[in-house]
Order: C-alpha cells, then structure tokens, then sequence
C-alpha cells in the first residue's frame, strides 16, 4: 500500500499553523485509525504498523506540531495538549471519519 502524504491548517492562540500527516490505506475507508506519537517523535514512527494495517484500515499519522514536517508554533508558550487536541480534531473533522 502507498503512503500519501497530507496536511491540515489549524489553529492555535496566534494564528494558524499547518500540520503534516502521512496516511496509509484507501482513502475512502470509513475504518480510520490515527496513530500519534509521544513528545520527542514523529508520524513516520509508524510506517511499518501502518503498512500492515492499511489492508483493513486507513491510517493517519501526525506530526504534532513542532515536530517532524509540521510547523513550529510563534509563542513556546502555546505548546500544550490542549493545542494538540484541538490539532487531531482538526485532522479526524478532515479525514471525514465517523
């Protein structure tokens, strides 16, 4: 299965940023699944997870915000998992997952 590549706009306290994604599977699959990696990583954590899966499922992987492809936010401050809650809601709205 082919990797594609993507991104979102999202919001944060200054204006906007865009996060990247990589997503795996047929892109029409209602079966979404969104693998997100921890503090120091990236989306391409899981290529081989999402590989294996993307048979059944279609797989999202982000790059959170100022990590891997996605853009680094203005303001430190505005780190935080309420940001980045609000960026993987963005990111499923998007995908037109249920």
């Amino acid at each position: 299965m082919t990797m594609r590549e993507g991104f979102v706009r999202c919001f944060d306290p200054h204006g906007f940023h865009f996060m990247r994604y990589v997503e795996w599977g047929d892109p029409h699959n209602k079966h979404v699944l969104v693998c997100v990696h921890g503090l120091t990583r990236n989306g391409r954590d899981f290529d081989f997870l999402a590989q294996a899966l993307a048979a059944h499922r279609r797989v999202l992987c982000p790059d959170v915000v100022g990590r891997g492809q996605s853009d680094w936010l203005s303001h430190k401050d505005d780190y935080g998992y309420p940001l980045y809650v609000s960026d993987l809601a963005a990111l499923i709205a998007r995908s037109g997952a249920e």
